[in-house]
């Protein structure tokens, strides 16, 4: 693909972002990217939005939002999915041709709308709400599925819940947490077992923000310097019930994977340096690990979604750090001579769907 990436931000990370309203932090983030990009909000064409109404807590919340996320009087769409989702979608409106340079933003005050909350009225009214599925429980399900069909134990789930959090203690633009003690992980209380609280990552308040332009517009913009080239790709939306193949088989995220690995020019597994993981949980780590088969590629070496977990935005933060990879910038975690880096988001109860892009330097 022909789209790049200019400029990026993301809001520092807290458990509650108790001194803004969502405005701000939106406004503040869509800011640092634009100066990040040395772009002015003028030059700007279009923006892409991606947040839920639900998990804003407002309906439709792009009303009060569009505008700090800079999309006065600019053309403005928004997707509901997740945040790599919006940057799918921006890169594809470049790459169409019709716009040259646009703002992606996305954002998520957990601490304000309860994810849980929202995940149990996603349920199918009739049947599922009334038992009481939910995001653990059905967490819970994939783990115990994934456990079965990949040979996955709890004790390796204990393990990796640890080197993620010593890995994410690393990157400085984590939230600086200390892996859990043995002491701490055997008290961990299960969720729906075998899922333990201390396997999950904690959420977090944020936002993300990227400014991506077309190489025509980039050729043309007195010598502005791109960070990263956008390569490749791919989404999947598995169904929705949730059988065994459906829990385990994660075809979803092997197919998206492969798409974003095809629309690079026919990449393969050895063309990528890095992963970045959006794993929810120990066990979906092991489990995409395992799906991955053996891949050379560093994953999610600054911790992914246990460093900083603004859910629905989370696949937007690995972008970010995939693009600091590439362009050596992923102070703290950066993995020496990265040339490409895999960005992975995923959304929906036991991750239904998947979102992969692939990045470049430059």
């Amino acid at each position: 693909m022909d789209v790049f990436v200019l400029g990026m931000a993301v809001h520092p990370p807290a458990d509650v972002v108790g001194g803004k309203r969502l405005e701000e932090m939106v406004f503040d983030t869509t800011r640092a990217a634009l100066a990040d990009a040395g772009v002015k909000r003028a030059e700007i064409d279009h923006v892409t939005i991606a947040a839920s109404d639900e998990l804003d807590g407002r309906a439709i919340s792009s009303m009060l939002l569009a505008m700090p996320a800079g999309a006065y009087l600019r053309d403005e769409t928004k997707c509901t999915d997740s945040g790599l989702t919006g940057l799918c979608l921006g890169a594809m409106r470049v790459a169409s041709g019709v716009f040259d340079i646009g703002l992606v933003v996305s954002w998520n005050k957990t601490s304000e709308a309860p994810v849980e909350n929202v995940m149990r009225m996603r349920a199918e009214p009739f049947y599922t709400r009334p038992i009481g599925l939910n995001m653990a429980i059905t967490d819970g399900l994939f783990a115990g599925a994934v456990c079965e069909r990949y040979g996955i134990t709890p004790e390796a789930a204990d393990a990796q819940a640890r080197r993620a959090y010593a890995q994410a203690l690393r990157n400085p633009r984590g939230m600086g947490r200390a892996a859990p003690t043995p002491v701490a992980m055997d008290a961990s209380p299960y969720v729906a077992t075998p899922l333990r609280e201390i396997h999950r990552a904690p959420f977090t308040d944020g936002a993300v923000a990227m400014v991506i332009a077309s190489g025509d517009w980039l050729s043309k913009s007195g010598g502005r310097r791109a960070k990263a080239r956008i390569a490749g790709l791919g989404w999947r939306s598995e169904p929705y019930d949730l059988g065994a193949e459906r829990l385990a088989g994660l075809a979803g995220f092997r197919g998206a994977i492969d798409d974003a690995l095809r629309t690079g020019g026919g990449l393969t597994p050895a063309d990528l340096d890095v992963v970045e993981l959006d794993a929810q949980t120990a066990f979906h780590h092991l489990a995409y690990e395992a799906a991955l088969g053996g891949w050379g590629a560093a994953v999610s070496p600054g911790g992914g979604a246990f460093a900083q977990n603004p859910y629905f935005c989370t696949g937007l933060v690995n972008a970010t750090e995939a693009v600091r990879q590439v362009s050596n910038a992923a102070y703290g975690v950066q993995v020496a001579g990265a040339r490409r880096a895999l960005a992975h988001g995923a959304h929906g109860y036991a991750q239904q769907g998947h979102v992969a892009v692939v990045f470049e330097g430059v």
